[in-house]
């Protein structure tokens, strides 16, 4: 698809309608309509303004950018690559589904022409909204994010780019092999490029997949828990990169029979798989009668990102048998409304803030800054599932402390040994 092609479509889309943003102060509705349009209309109101700017050329015009009051002086450019590549990766599979006269499905529409246009700036040297690929080393991070979208929906944000698009993202992304990552969750985000470049037919570097599923699993301590290097920390690492991207890493070895010296991918996917479901039980249990969690460790104002493998292994039909899909549902649309309730996670302008419930700027870490809160999408990947599938039809059940807590009958949990 050509870049005027790209402007037609996206003034086409302007006629189209859209969602209302999301009645935030309201009450958790009851019906199971209800929590579809409010996830859909949240995660638009986070992707808008990113989308409509970047998608004209205007993201770095328009985008003020808010930094940690303890940031350690980084070239606060690498923050449009933040907000675009992370969004997108939670949006990616919403974006995927097939086009419909409803008013989301108009929504989805226009808003996936608005990614495809923002993927030709990003990569356009002659662009405003060009990226910054080649300054400092946090553009491996999130250049993961960026491909891992096109892993999740490669033929709607993948295959309708132009050749000239695809062939400077395949350049740009190749060119991050300079960056050599620490041995901490950083080697899955150049594990991850090469995974993308595996799975659209190009030369992948085998050494930068295998060593980062090898540390990895050195690094697993058990009962569903994974150290981020060599200490371990009680935070949520472990939904933000490593469990997610693990089990979509090695999914792509396996599907393209990729070397790996002395393992199987087949093997280690589905032993990855089971710690994921591990670690979903405790992400689920985490989640109180009011919705709230434990705000612990770094990273705090990723918000709802904390629970990213659960939206992952729902929108994969992969949640384990001890979490009927009614109940993740039901827990998941609980944490949203707890942390989403307030009206300044976002700015006038519709940008995200930096904090946890609200704007608490305080709380930003040394490489925090506002584009990096968007990886708060990644919660919303159960929304490429459709509106008719059971995830969203399935009856409402209580979560876990709200069983508990109500004196009502609930599972006990007992460790795993794998």
């Amino acid at each position: 698809m050509q870049r005027r092609d790209f402007i037609g479509s996206l003034a086409a889309g302007a006629a189209l309608g859209g969602l209302a943003a999301p009645a935030l102060a309201a009450p958790p509705s009851a019906a199971t309509g209800g929590d579809r349009a409010y996830m859909a209309g949240l995660l638009q109101k986070m992707a808008e303004p990113v989308l409509s700017n970047m998608a004209r050329g205007e993201l770095k015009k328009n985008f003020k950018l808010e930094v940690s009051p303890s940031s350690d002086g980084r070239d606060n450019n690498v923050a449009y690559l933040e907000a675009f590549g992370r969004l997108i990766a939670g949006a990616a599979p919403w974006l995927a589904l097939p086009d419909d006269a409803s008013a989301e499905g108009k929504t989805r529409a226009r808003l996936r022409q608005m990614a495809l246009q923002s993927y030709v700036h990003s990569v356009d040297p002659k662009s405003p909204d060009y990226l910054t690929w080649r300054g400092h080393g946090q553009a491996l991070v999130d250049s993961a994010y960026f491909t891992n979208a096109l892993m999740r929906a490669p033929k709607a944000l993948w295959e309708p780019l132009d050749t000239t698009t695809k062939q400077r993202i395949v350049a740009e992304i190749k060119g991050l092999r300079r960056i050599e990552p620490p041995f901490i969750n950083w080697l899955l985000f150049a594990a991850m490029n090469e995974a993308w470049l595996l799975s659209i037919g190009e030369e992948a570097d085998p050494l930068r997949t295998n060593v980062a599923i090898r540390k990895v699993n050195e690094w697993y301590v058990g009962d569903g828990w994974i150290k981020d290097g060599e200490s371990f920390h009680f935070d949520y690492y472990s939904s933000f990169v490593m469990y997610p991207m693990l089990l979509e890493i090695l999914e792509v070895l396996e599907r393209h029979n990729a070397p790996f010296w002395n393992g199987k991918p087949a093997e280690l996917r589905a032993q990855a798989l089971k710690r994921t479901q591990r670690y979903c039980e405790h992400l689920e249990r985490f989640i109180s009668p009011q919705g709230t969690f434990p705000p612990i460790g770094r990273s705090l104002t990723y918000r709802s990102a904390a629970f990213q493998p659960l939206a992952l292994l729902a929108w994969r039909k992969q949640l384990p048998q001890t979490l009927p899909e009614g109940q993740v549902r039901s827990a998941m649309q609980a944490m949203h409304k707890a942390l989403y309730t307030a009206p300044d996670n976002f700015t006038r302008d519709g940008y995200l803030t930096i904090g946890f419930a609200g704007h608490q700027p305080e709380l930003g870490d040394w490489y925090s800054n506002s584009g990096s809160m968007y990886i708060a999408s990644a919660s919303f990947l159960a929304l490429g599932l459709p509106a008719d599938d059971s995830y969203w039809t399935s009856p409402a059940q209580d979560w876990t402390q709200k069983k508990a807590f109500s004196g009502a009958k609930f599972r006990k949990d007992y460790p795993v040994d794998y």
